[in-house]
């Protein structure tokens, strides 16, 4: 990845890759690029496309289907050397492993008290967290829209059931986790996502 692109040049770029190369033609939500002070605005936001920069963090967030079946990932990457941002971007990570540590040691916890987790987690590092939620299901595409959005199937702080509880028809459920930290300064953020798994 590099500066003079634009986020949207980007997302067409990894597009054509992921055709390419795995023949992926479905996504299942929109790929988002975002870089610089985008990169603190929600998943739902539109913001104008704007330009890297040189010294810039970008954060991607991919909802390919391959097969019958979603996949989500998000990763944030630093071109330059700012140490802040570079800081948050070890963070990331760090912070997903340690949150998924937790989560495989309670099995039994629920989405709110994992939601919680994940928040006190990001601030004892001394980020903010930017997202309403912390996680979601994945599964056979399409989930309908109205189990996506369940408070059930969600890590935030309206489920108060066991993460570890089956589906309505009573297969394992698969969860990815979510972690979107916002710099204290308000100048940018960072985004990982990944599988909640051992």
């Amino acid at each position: 990845m590099s500066a003079s692109l634009t986020e949207e040049a980007i997302s067409e770029a990894i597009f054509a890759l992921a055709l390419n190369t795995f023949g992926t033609r479905r996504h299942w939500h929109r790929r988002v690029v975002r870089s610089g002070p985008n990169t603190r605005l929600p998943f739902n936001a539109l913001p104008p496309d704007r330009m890297v920069e040189s010294d810039d963090i970008v954060s991607i967030d991919l909802g390919p289907v391959f097969g019958e079946w979603e996949a989500d990932i998000g990763r944030t990457y630093v071109l330059g050397k700012d140490a802040a941002k570079l800081k948050l971007c070890s963070d990331l990570e760090l912070l997903f492993l340690t949150c998924r540590e937790h989560y495989l040691a309670c099995p039994d916890i629920t989405g709110a008290e994992f939601y919680a987790h994940v928040v006190g987690a990001c601030a004892a590092r001394g980020w903010g967290f930017g997202g309403a939620h912390a996680g979601h299901l994945v599964g056979r595409f399409p989930i309908a829209t109205s189990e996506r959005n369940a408070a059930r199937n969600r890590i935030r702080p309206d489920n108060h059931v066991p993460m570890s509880a089956p589906n309505i028809d009573g297969s394992p459920r698969t969860w990815i986790l979510e972690i979107h930290l916002l710099d204290p300064t308000g100048a940018f953020g960072g985004f990982f996502e990944d599988l909640l798994i051992a």
